[in-house]
């Protein structure tokens, strides 16, 4: 990619220098404060200054794009989210429902219900869409079986548009709109359903609810809503953690039995992860844009009630507000509402962290557990590299990964690759 003129050298040259030394001292600010306290930092916040930029940067993006020099203009021009916040305040949109299919392959949802969704498959950094109707997409957390919902039916298959296991209506009394987390069972006959009118094991034959619990007489008078509802199903699906904004952290059995909860370490219950070897349980909850997270061992599941004091559980965080969360074998990684990505061992040892920006949507990562996906609510899809060393001098973050590109996905502009 050749620079034209004066002027986009010097914009260039501008966009490059402010954006490394921006990295650079937020990286000394992060370290010094996880060192030693936040509470010890005396120093100003970095600021990018760059925000006056945005604009044109972002014209040449999309002119890159058309001429196919997307990767020459990353090494001019290295990506950032903070300098455009104000060029696209209205213009984001969440990618949501991300589904590891094979290799650098990966299916997933761009929007809000409100506005109208797109599912779309990224393929080695190629972008298709999806047909239209598709609202929610999931998949086991063993083996290859996925969900898709349309309408008001949801399919579960043997591999990606494969073989058909099972057609599951949605009962029309449940009045379910939209769809937060579709968790199909391993062998696909059964699926849980989260939503803000409550959260269900749905089959062919019957439904559950799992919550809430109890229904309030303005539930059956007014209809079911619940804020913040997550679920997750562990990798042998014999428990499921479920929760809401007035709940507790949920642990039930497979068919639906309540066996035991977890007392919230923070405001409101808001993320659930098994651990990979579903040894434990990881639980956040939040308060703002702040949160924390414990773990609870299996051998506690059925207790009636765990957390109550500080030595039944294991502290993994005390920061995050999480939205996403994949688990690997070293233990968690978890996406907050700050725009990081951080990885935990299961005892809470923080391993490395990685900032990408705008608040984590979803997350996915393939089976070697070398290429995690990430979606955020700034409309950006993520594709990493773990341990394959930093691409540039602008990275955020203690983690030597590698970032292939990231997808820009914003109302009233083209698809674009960065």
């Amino acid at each position: 990619m050749t620079l034209k003129d004066e002027k986009t050298k010097a914009l260039q040259t501008e966009w490059y220098t402010k954006g490394e030394q921006y990295a650079k001292a937020v990286n000394e600010m992060v370290a010094f404060a996880e060192a030693n306290g936040w509470e010890n930092w005396k120093g100003e916040n970095p600021v990018g200054g760059r925000e006056h930029l945005a604009a044109e940067v972002f014209a040449l993006l999309k002119e890159a794009n058309k001429k196919g020099e997307v990767t020459a203009f990353r090494e001019l021009f290295p990506p950032a989210v903070t300098p455009f916040w104000e060029v696209v305040e209205e213009k984001t949109k969440p990618i949501r429902h991300l589904c590891y299919i094979s290799e650098h392959k990966l299916a997933f949802i761009v929007g809000a219900p409100y506005e109208g969704l797109q599912a779309y498959i990224v393929d080695n950094g190629v972008v298709t869409p999806l047909e239209k109707g598709i609202s929610a997409l999931g998949k086991a957390v063993q083996g290859e079986v996925f969900a898709i919902r349309k309408k008001n039916t949801i399919t579960t298959t043997k591999g990606w548009q494969g073989e058909v296991i099972a057609t599951i209506a949605i009962p029309e009394e449940l009045e379910i709109e939209s769809t937060v987390q579709l968790l199909p069972f391993n062998d696909g006959k059964r699926v849980v359903l989260v939503s803000f009118d409550g959260i269900y094991i749905l089959s062919e034959t019957d439904h559950k609810r799992l919550l809430p619990i109890k229904l309030t007489k303005e539930d059956v008078k007014e209809g079911i809503y619940i804020d913040m509802p997550h679920a997750a199903l562990s990798h042998n699906n014999q428990y499921i953690a479920a929760g809401d904004q007035d709940s507790k952290h949920h642990i039930f059995d497979a068919e639906d039995k309540a066996i035991g909860y977890a007392v919230p370490s923070c405001s409101y219950p808001h993320f659930a992860l098994f651990a990979k070897d579903d040894s434990q349980v990881a639980f956040n909850s939040c308060h703002f844009y702040n949160g924390v997270t414990i773990a609870v061992n299996a051998a506690d599941f059925d207790k009636k009630k765990v957390g109550s004091n500080d030595d039944e559980v294991t502290l993994i965080d005390e920061e995050m507000r999480v939205y996403a969360g994949v688990a690997t074998t070293e233990g968690y990684i978890l996406g907050d509402a700050n725009g990081y990505i951080r990885a935990f061992t299961k005892e809470g040892k923080q391993l490395w962290r990685y900032f990408l920006g705008g608040t984590i949507s979803g997350m996915a990562i393939s089976d070697d557990e070398q290429t995690p996906w990430v979606g955020t609510y700034f409309g950006q899809l993520h594709q990493l590299q773990l341990n394959k060393g930093w691409r540039d001098t602008h990275t955020i973050g203690t983690a030597k990964h590698y970032e292939d590109f990231r997808l820009i996905f914003w109302k009233k502009e083209p698809i674009l690759k960065w």
